[in-house]
């Protein structure tokens, strides 16, 4: 008789837990980052009518021509790159994890940041460094340059912006990071279109630096879809790993036919964006609460000691989703964060938090 789960099962699998998505029914939805506008009516008429003529008894087109050609333009690739189409950028961390990895091989991520590189690290049976941010999260260049000379990574991650502290990392840094890596350094761009700010042009001067870029925050979060974009050789061989007909025919379809209406997207983008200095400005004025710096669509922010968990259990009881971050360590304890919503969403959320913490 052979053994069970506890026999079988990786340890380094059974030590974590699984990610897990919280329910939102019948809440505001501000913990996750997406994009609150729907389409105008005349958009969605458009696109029903385009799903009408697919066929769903067919495979759907294995390398995503139309819309690999579409995501090139709408996103400025250079003709000297290369994409891999994502179901999401998890997938993505997944391939460039799975092509390179080995027992002695390490990924590196400044802490905090995006859950998903140490989880996957630990899925594809690699060894992972966190290398902390300073207190004010900015990226300490001298750290990870130790880091990099003392282990040798295959793979650097680094969120631009960061999350989910929001802020950009300096670029001069990064570019020195990218200039003494033995390895692959891959600029993680989720929240590009809040940025204003990215590495896509200075992929030809860098063999080993990879773009990754996804739609989920451009509102179409549903969609599951990311773009990573690099050297044609490295492609080449992350396309090996990748699993046949891995977007499907109403993702290809639809997130074509939104991106060839990208002006309604951007604009969406453009009224967070701008929505975003407003929550940041008002939450700034509340006693009490320390706002860090965004360039996302989302704002992080501490609560005063030991009140982190009795802030978000109070918006919740009130309907109001965020996501709290304290248990992720001493660098976010009692910190929350919040998705820019609508300014409806928005003047509820202030409102609530502030009747809960007048109460601290």
């Amino acid at each position: 008789m052979g053994g069970g789960v506890e026999y079988w099962v990786r340890p380094g699998v059974r030590e974590i837990s699984a990610y897990t998505v919280p329910d939102a029914a019948g809440l505001i939805k501000l913990d996750a980052m997406e994009n609150p506008y729907h389409w105008p009516e005349p958009l969605i008429e458009k696109w029903l009518a385009t799903l009408r003529d697919v066929h769903l008894n067919r495979y759907p087109d294995p390398g995503s021509r139309q819309l690999s050609a579409t995501l090139r333009k709408v996103m400025g690739v250079p003709d000297s790159a290369a994409v891999l189409l994502g179901n999401g950028s998890d997938e993505l961390i997944q391939i460039v994890a799975l092509t390179v990895a080995g027992p002695t091989r390490l990924i590196v991520a400044p802490e905090p940041g995006f859950v998903m590189y140490r989880m996957i690290a630990t899925f594809a049976g690699m060894e992972y460094l966190g290398v902390p941010l300073r207190k004010d999260f900015s990226l300490d260049l001298p750290a990870m340059l130790d880091a990099i000379e003392q282990h040798q990574p295959v793979v650097i991650f680094l969120a631009y912006p960061n999350n989910p502290t929001g802020n950009l990392f300096d670029e001069q840094d990064i570019r020195r990071i990218i200039e003494v890596s033995p390895g692959l350094v891959v600029v993680d761009e989720a929240y590009h279109a809040f940025a204003e700010a990215s590495f896509m042009e200075y992929l030809p001067e860098y063999d080993n630096l990879l773009v990754m870029r996804t739609v989920s925050k451009l509102g179409l979060a549903g969609l599951r879809l990311g773009l990573l974009a690099g050297t044609p050789a490295w492609i080449s061989e992350f396309d090996k790993v990748r699993l046949p007909y891995n977007i499907n025919t109403l993702t290809q379809v639809s997130a074509d036919f939104a991106l060839q209406h990208h002006e309604i997207l951007d604009a969406q983008t453009a009224r967070i964006r701008a929505d975003r200095g407003k929550l940041m400005a008002d939450m700034c004025s509340m006693p009490g609460i320390t706002v860090y710096p965004s360039r996302a669509n989302f704002i992080l922010f501490r609560v005063p000691a030991g009140e982190g968990r009795r802030v978000f259990q109070g918006l919740l009881e009130q309907g109001i989703l965020i996501k709290n971050l304290g248990n992720s360590g001493n660098m976010l304890r009692d910190c929350l964060r919040v998705t820019v919503g609508t300014p409806q969403e928005n003047q509820l959320f202030l409102d609530t938090l502030s009747s809960i913490t007048a109460k601290t």
